[in-house]
């Protein structure tokens, strides 16, 4: 393409206030929609998880809070919350930090704003099935918030929605309207997720740039488009699942339902099994781990080898391990199971297949601390997220090992074992990957910098905060305390960690009082930060060749040529210590 039709396609179109801001199909506004929606769906999240830990803590206690937040029908008259919504709170917490911040707010966000920014393309492959994307992604919020306030309660089974409690409405009142509205709820979410998925793999495949090889890409690019393909696989299997819950609870039909007694009476169900929903929702559940994961871990290697001023350990090794996790992720999903009783013989395969995700693992954060190794580190506030994204990863896998393994699963299975693993390597590691790449490419989102200061504050007390709240829940879980239960003074062997889930709540409502920082800091900087530069870390990857603010099209003429790989940092043959990928190359010097 020439520059003139080029620079043509910035100009010709004048946008208003509706087609720029709300019905976008420039893949940068999009991925600030996803952001913001995201950060809201994190608010109520959070919210949530503080007041059920207030439950948790004090459970004779009545607060206040829980009426302001929720309203006269979550309390009894005696002002403690009602065990049916404590449940509801539970679940719809954990529904909406899985799929609507961790998913949709990484995937949506970082995949828009860098995929075709990174690859050197003019927009997505398809702007239009972008903007559905998002629309969806927005709607299955509205509908996921809503259900909080019908009358008979959201949805109450866990977030994992198990069966017969998610179907039957005389065991739980949430398994009427609340859950229908749940499962509509998913259904748009990951029909939002398959829009977005095949854009972002048809974008990296088929829009790279001149010279952008596979093997020149930045490894981000490698984890979104083996993140977008594990979705792509993945998430049709929980349509499938949710379409036969929907039938068993509106039909009649009984595909996870076997002979069942509620209150004495026999239900006529027959003949289905609970257990082939759960091997349905694992099949998703255990992919969705690093669909979540891989985007954060892609956005660190990235973050950790421009502020290491390094070459990033070990390229190719990288780019197997994602592939690697990519694959295995898939046949997993039994030590979810180990407890239903499985087959020893299958049992002892998924022990086996999830041992073996350790190694690519390991791979990744061996790699992280052999390139900051003796590297001129500069401590932004995305580098301290990425590095505690390695502490949290490295510390929560570890856990993992034990789950791995069906003998010690077994009596940690659904305590608060579990929920302290899955919390630290998958709840904090993303978490923190998304605010280091909010803080690293905010001045390519919004043309500002943030403000360092109080980046560092938000990092320290997230960081002090997270740890505080889910360390000590491996102790709570090693003395017996099972997952979701309403109030645990109820039995005397575990009066002795009360003390350990007070501490908890207390670090958790630290913690959620200090993304205050965060936002703040966030809003201001839109209108009042500082103006960024173009390239303000000295970075390699194109997306800081193009304008401080680009329009739509990204670069205001020719597309870039790539001529090397994008990790040329400290490179002794250049002067600076920094060579972009538009760079050509040298007489004599090896390319990548």
């Amino acid at each position: 393409m020439g520059a003139h039709s080029t620079h043509a396609h910035g100009h010709h179109h004048h946008e208003s206030f509706i087609t720029k801001y709300i019905f976008s199909q420039d893949h940068k506004m999009i991925s600030k929609q996803f952001l913001i929606t995201a950060m809201v769906m994190g608010v109520f999240a959070v919210i949530l998880s503080v007041l059920f830990r207030l439950q948790i803590a004090w459970p004779e206690e009545s607060f206040e809070s829980m009426k302001f937040f929720l309203g006269e029908d979550y309390v009894d008259q005696n002002g403690l919350l009602k065990p049916d919504r404590y449940l509801a709170l539970v679940t719809i917490h954990g529904t909406i930090m899985v799929f609507f911040v961790l998913t949709g707010g990484l995937s949506g966000t970082f995949f828009n704003l860098l995929i075709p920014l990174q690859v050197g393309a003019r927009d997505m492959a398809s702007g239009f099935l972008n903007m559905l994307s998002y629309w969806l992604f927005a709607l299955a919020s509205a509908v996921m918030l809503f259900s909080l306030w019908v009358e008979s309660g959201p949805a109450s089974a866990g977030w994992t929605i198990y069966p017969p409690l998610s179907i039957l409405e005389e065991a739980i009142p949430g398994s009427g309207l609340g859950m229908t509205l749940w499962l509509v709820s998913m259904t748009m979410f990951i029909a939002s997720s398959l829009l977005g998925g095949l854009n972002y793999v048809v974008t990296i495949i088929n829009l790279r740039t001149v010279g952008m090889k596979m093997t020149r890409m930045p490894l981000t690019m490698w984890a979104f488009l083996t993140t977008a393909i594990l979705g792509v696989l993945s998430f049709p299997v929980l349509v499938s699942a949710v379409a036969l819950l929907l039938m068993d609870k509106s039909f009649g039909t009984s595909f996870y339902l076997s002979d069942i007694f509620v209150g004495g009476e026999a239900l006529d169900a027959s003949g289905g099994s609970p257990i082939l929903f759960q091997h349905l929702f694992w099949f998703l559940g255990h992919p969705e781990v690093y669909i979540v994961l891989l985007p954060a871990l892609g956005i660190t290697s990235e973050i950790v080898a421009t502020n290491s001023r390094k070459p990033i350990f070990g390229y190719r090794a990288m780019i197997g391990s994602i592939l690697a996790i990519g694959f295995l992720s898939f046949i997993v999903w039994g030590h979810h199971m180990f407890v239903t009783g499985m087959n020893p013989f299958i049992g002892g395969v998924f022990v086996f297949t999830t041992l073996l995700i350790a190694i690519p693992s390991a791979v990744k954060a061996f790699n992280y601390i052999t390139t900051l190794w003796k590297g001129s580190i500069h401590y932004t506030p995305a580098m301290l997220f990425s590095i505690g994204l390695v502490s949290t990863f490295i510390t929560g896998g570890l856990t993992g090992i034990i789950l791995a393994d069906a003998t010690l699963d077994i009596p940690v299975h659904d305590t608060y074992f579990v929920v302290a693993h899955f919390h630290i390597v998958m709840g904090l590691s993303a978490i923190y990957g998304m605010f280091a790449g909010v803080y690293h490419w905010f001045p390519k989102m919004y043309g500002r910098m943030m403000n360092k200061k109080l980046g560092y504050l938000h990092f320290w007390l997230t960081m002090i905060c997270g740890y505080g709240v889910f360390f000590p829940m491996h102790f709570v879980g090693l003395a017996g305390s099972p997952r979701r239960y309403y109030s645990y003074t109820e039995f005397p062997f575990l009066d002795h960690v009360q003390d350990l889930n007070e501490v908890i709540t207390f670090f958790a409502i630290i913690g959620g009082l200090a993304q205050i920082v965060f936002f703040y800091n966030y809003f201001y900087s839109i209108w009042n930060g500082p103006k960024a530069t173009k390239n303000p870390w000295r970075s390699n990857t194109l997306e800081w060749t193009t304008p401080v603010n680009p329009g739509h099209g990204n670069w205001d003429g020719p597309l870039p040529v790539v001529h090397r790989w994008a990790y040329d940092y400290s490179n002794p043959e250049h002067e600076e210590d920094f060579v972009p990928q538009t760079v050509p190359l040298k007489e004599g010097e090896h390319g990548h």
